[in-house]
């Protein structure tokens, strides 16, 4: 029998691929440490995205592949995750306590990105990750309603707001410094510059995500998003009607343009099941949010449900993957969660914060 050696251990867990990477752990340097006790065998695997739902799923598989090994007794299998920042836009560097923003987009209204945006990062809360919800449309902001949060955000200095919190979200709107009914009138410059306010004078607490729920289109605000704001990928999201992918399309063009990544396709309202007979049908047709993804080479991360209790639970103020969290509505929503977050985990990392500030001073 020959010596166990790490490089055997190594050998037999890259037999297994982890679905949300797409490669194999050691491929991903996913794996922290290997001890070997004679043919007792400790692996510490690190994941670069958070992965609560899947993490014993994970173990077991990595654990199987480990005493597969000729002279390995047992393993034991050790899952953590660590969020780090990753690259975003050339000229930007991330902002103080937010490793990733996440941009959460569509082409047209109507489609359920506000929805999608929420419990994208409900279920990024879920899966073990500190996350933040910036609302940043300033015409129609929903994020206050969805999330069941009322009152205006304190300042403690006076110049900088303390974020919103519920459902263990940090949250900021638009829609908490005004009435609810009050319709914002304003020009492109002042709704460019309450973005960039809303953003950086909020005192966010060491958020691993900051999800933007941006309005529809390519406008103003996504200009100033895409030359402002430091944004790690983008998530867009459409319904399988052509009209809908056809404007998912320019915004998936938009981001190549402005070059921000998008880390995948969420195709909403795919199917309808009949709350009374159980019958299925594709209203808005069918398989284009996939086409689409193929389409550009990116993933596609998901399709959910047109389903009555998807909207109920956040006009309530309490989405599904709160709401509901075993069911599978919320099951669909975590695993675009880790889907999205896995994909942006295999990013560049960022090092701006790394790097020293020059100053040059005449003496």
């Amino acid at each position: 029998m020959a010596d166990l050696t790490k490089e055997l251990i190594e050998e037999a867990i890259k037999g297994y691929e982890e679905t949300h990477l797409g490669k194999d752990l050691v491929s991903a340097n996913c794996i922290k440490s290997i001890d070997i006790d004679g043919g007792n065998v400790k692996v510490a695997v690190e994941m670069g995205f958070p992965c609560d739902g899947v993490k014993d799923e994970l173990a077991a598989a990595v654990k199987a592949q480990v005493e597969g090994v000729d002279g390995v007794s047992s393993a034991d299998v050790e899952v953590t995750w660590k969020v780090v920042a990753h690259s975003v836009q050339k000229s930007l560097k991330p902002i103080g306590n937010v490793k990733n923003i996440i941009a959460v987009a569509s082409g047209k209204g109507g489609v359920g990105k506000s929805t999608t945006a929420v419990n994208l990062a409900l279920a990024l809360a879920a899966e073990g990750a500190k996350v933040g919800v910036l609302d940043a449309d300033i015409y129609g902001p929903s994020q206050p309603r969805m999330l069941g949060v009322s009152g205006q955000p304190e300042s403690k200095d006076g110049k900088t707001l303390e974020p919103m919190e519920n459902h263990g979200l940090q949250a900021m709107s638009i829609g908490f410094l005004i009435d609810e009914e009050t319709p914002m009138i304003w020009r492109g410059p002042m709704v460019t510059q309450a973005l960039e306010q809303l953003l950086n004078d909020t005192n966010w607490d060491s958020l691993d995500y900051l999800v933007i729920d941006l309005p529809p289109g390519t406008g103003d605000t996504q200009l100033t998003l895409a030359q402002k704001v430091p944004v790690s990928g983008a998530v867009v999201v459409t319904t399988p009607q052509d009209i809908a992918l056809l404007d998912a399309r320019k915004g998936f063009k938009m981001f190549e343009k402005v070059e921000v990544p998008v880390l995948g396709i969420v195709e909403n309202m795919s199917i309808h099941i009949c709350s009374s007979c159980g019958h299925e049908e594709h209203i808005f047709g069918e398989g284009g949010g996939v086409r689409m993804a193929e389409q550009y080479g990116v993933n596609f991360l998901g399709a959910l449900p047109l389903d009555i209790r998807i909207r109920e639970e956040t006009d309530g103020g309490k989405p599904t993957v709160v709401a509901e969290p075993d069911a599978r509505i919320s099951q669909i929503y975590r695993e675009i969660a880790r889907k999205t977050a896995a994909k942006l985990a295999l990013q560049g990392k960022s090092y701006a914060s790394k790097f020293p500030n020059i100053v040059i001073q005449n003496n």
